[in-house]
């Protein structure tokens, strides 16, 4: 017998006695792969393909809305309608009802793939000022102190946060009674935990 087939002989019984050692460890001298599901296919809250993020195509004036995702809030593009010529009171009104519009319209099917939803109910509109209101004043058919701690975040993010609001991080809104209405800020706490923090107010009496 050749010395190469003697070497072979020899070598079968050291390689099982190492398949051996292994199972004896608990490891599988061969590996199998290992399904984990399929990857998924959108990261939450992200929406990375900009030409299917959402109603932004539209034609408007860009704007941005916050909706929720998992326990924040979230600014996702969006637009509403201006007239042309319209007057900075009239202006400030509409683009108001617009982001409201916006924040009460259900997510595009991209934006629940990726998690986003939105506690504002449809049907709310917004007015100017009440005679003895601040000239920035907006009044909502539905009582601030009536909607939910998530849907009272949505509203005063959005609006302080655009031409409805005077720029300064704010938000004067009030029902559609007689009550003095009151100054919401929008702050990192009411963005990042909507549902357990209330978006800090005081009341505004008086117009100026």
């Amino acid at each position: 017998m050749g010395r190469a087939a003697v070497r072979r002989l020899l070598a079968v019984p050291v390689l099982a006695g190492l398949a051996g050692l292994l199972a004896g460890c608990g490891i599988r001298a061969t590996e199998v792969p290992t399904d984990f599901g399929p990857a998924p296919s959108r990261v939450r809250c992200s929406l990375a393909d900009p030409d299917v993020t959402t109603q932004a195509t539209r034609a408007g004036v860009p704007v941005q809305v916050f909706l929720l995702c998992g326990s924040s809030l979230v600014a996702v593009d969006r637009s509403v309608r201006v007239p042309n010529g319209a007057a900075d009171f009239e202006r400030r009104v509409l683009v108001a009802q617009g982001l409201l519009d916006q924040l009460a319209e259900s997510p595009s099917a991209a934006e629940k793939e990726a998690g986003y939803t939105t506690d504002v109910r449809g049907g709310m509109t917004v007015s100017g000022p009440g005679a003895r209101d601040p000239d920035d004043a907006l009044r909502l058919s539905t009582s601030p102190e009536n909607l939910t701690s998530y849907a009272l975040a949505q509203l005063v993010c959005t609006f302080s946060d655009s031409a409805a609001a005077e720029g300064d991080g704010s938000v004067i809104l009030g029902g559609p009674g007689t009550a003095p209405p009151r100054r919401y800020q929008c702050t990192d706490e009411v963005r990042s935990r909507p549902g357990s923090t209330q978006p800090s107010s005081s009341v505004v009496t008086g117009s100026g």
